[in-house]
């Protein structure tokens, strides 16, 4: 199993904060290094939030082997031709690293500050299906026409294209009715936040039957799943940590919503059993922006023990 990193860019990531991320995260040999896509979580927190594309540019630029990209980018936010294009570029200046992170979107009260509309949940699952086919029409060769309900394309040759044929589609959530659909239907790789062991069994179970549906090997889709767990080298470091939540408006939200979490014990346990559910990557979130403590030690005493699980 991989263990990788998150980075919620919207409680105060800066410029420094990042490269000096990136920079770690290459050093320890992480895998990957994801972002949220969000301009706020709360509208009584709005601090420093790095548009994740443009600090894409800077990772596919300042790092050579680290995967990355948005977990994930509701479709809400922007028009699927513009998120493919940048798409494609991103992977074509990264040497193919960038994976292409989507969801449905959630969050109203950033939609209703920016002025975004928030179509009701049916149609942001429709507008996701049709992103996804106006995008892998664009990565695909000549131009793409393409005509759906929400979205349409007339001979658009989105130039350049990517460097690995197509950047893989990430996408994100749990829900068992249409999200694990679209997964099955899609995806490369589904992403879903942390949850008890028997849950991750049952949305396991679900998307088997989806992919067994349309035709899929479930097999050939990765499994990832990112946790809030409050992780670190002694109580201190957690304390540490919980004052930094705070800071940003989170209070103990994180430590509640913790399923993967402890000592680095009980962390490689929790990881051993999903793994054997079929979970490939775990990501950690990392909360202390300035401080490189926490990915120092999943480094040293969880990544390696976890490595051939």
């Amino acid at each position: 199993m991989d263990v990788g990193l998150m980075v919620e860019g919207q409680h105060g990531l800066n410029w420094e904060n990042w490269r000096r991320i990136l920079a770690t995260a290459e050093r320890l040999g992480f895998p990957t290094v994801f972002r949220s896509d969000h301009f706020f979580m709360l509208p009584t927190h709005q601090q420093d939030s790095l548009d994740p594309y443009l600090s894409f540019t800077l990772a596919a630029a300042e790092t050579k082997r680290i995967r990355f990209g948005p977990l994930v980018t509701p479709i809400t936010f922007r028009h699927p031709s513009n998120l493919g294009r940048m798409a494609a570029q991103i992977d074509l200046l990264s040497g193919g690293r960038f994976v292409m992170g989507l969801g449905a979107g959630w969050n109203v009260g950033e939609h209703a500050a920016y002025g975004l509309d928030f179509p009701p949940t049916k149609e942001r699952f429709d507008r996701l299906t049709e992103a996804i086919e106006v995008m892998k029409a664009l990565w695909g060769e000549g131009p793409a026409s393409y005509e759906g309900t929400h979205y349409r394309l007339e001979n658009a040759d989105a130039l350049p294209k990517p460097a690995s044929g197509r950047p893989p589609i990430l996408i994100g959530g749990s829900g068992e009715r249409r999200t694990l659909r679209l997964v099955a239907e899609f995806a490369d790789e589904w992403n879903t936040p942390a949850m008890p062991l028997e849950d991750y069994r049952r949305k396991c179970e679900v998307l088997e039957r989806h992919c067994e549906a349309v035709g899929r090997d479930p097999a050939s889709i990765r499994r990832s799943m990112m946790t809030f767990g409050l992780v670190g080298p002694n109580e201190a470091a957690i304390a540490h940590i919980r004052d930094v939540l705070a800071s940003k408006g989170l209070g103990g939200g994180a430590a509640a919503a913790a399923a993967v979490g402890g000592s680095a014990d009980e962390i490689v346990d929790t990881l051993g059993r999903l793994a054997e559910l079929g979970l490939d990557e775990i990501e950690f979130q990392q909360f202390d922006f300035d401080s490189d403590e926490v990915p120092e030690y999943l480094a040293a005493e969880v990544a390696g023990r976890v490595r051939d699980l």
